[in-house]
């Protein structure tokens, strides 16, 4: 049962993670340690409590705690890395090699931009924005995640799409 657990919750909350950490090894470390956290401590489960909201509590517990442990390191990071998304852009075939390379960077600058205005959120707006935003969360288990009512939630959702929306306004 556990390994199917693994299986069901491993991609989406190592994407959370690694959105909040920016960091792919960092953020398999502490998946892996959200998993035995889970394992050891089976027995606090309370089944009122939706199973993916107290898996999803675990993991930013530990993101929060590895964040703040290794804050002057972070400082250092760079917020622009490259991903591959770009590749599935461009699956027409119509443009060519120079236009590729133009339309790539451009989405490349437009992604960096998002990535960093969202990491440049307060910490509960940021985490807020990726829970919603990236993971498909409710309001509710937002709130049970975060410990905030789903008045609260929808408020900290709405300044930080405001926040996003002044900051990136001249991508929209």
């Amino acid at each position: 049962c556990f390994e199917a657990l693994v299986e069901r919750y491993r991609r989406p909350l190592l994407g959370f993670v690694y959105r909040m950490l920016r960091d792919q090894g960092a953020s398999e470390e502490l998946l892996q340690e959200a998993f035995l956290r889970v394992y050891l401590h089976r027995d606090r489960y309370r089944p009122q409590a939706g199973f993916r909201t107290w898996m999803y509590r675990i993991a930013y517990r530990l993101a929060l705690n590895h964040v703040r442990d290794h804050r002057k390191e972070r400082a250092h990071d760079s917020l622009d890395q490259p991903e591959s998304v770009v590749g599935a852009m461009l699956a027409d075939g119509r443009l060519n090699p120079e236009q590729q390379l133009l339309a790539a960077t451009e989405a490349q600058r437009r992604q960096q931009r998002i990535r960093a205005a969202i990491a440049a959120l307060p910490e509960r707006q940021r985490t807020a924005v990726v829970l919603h935003r990236y993971q498909g969360l409710e309001y509710e288990e937002i709130g049970a995640i975060l410990r905030l009512s789903s008045s609260a939630t929808k408020s900290l959702l709405f300044r930080a799409y405001e926040t996003l929306r002044r900051e990136l306004r001249d991508l929209l």
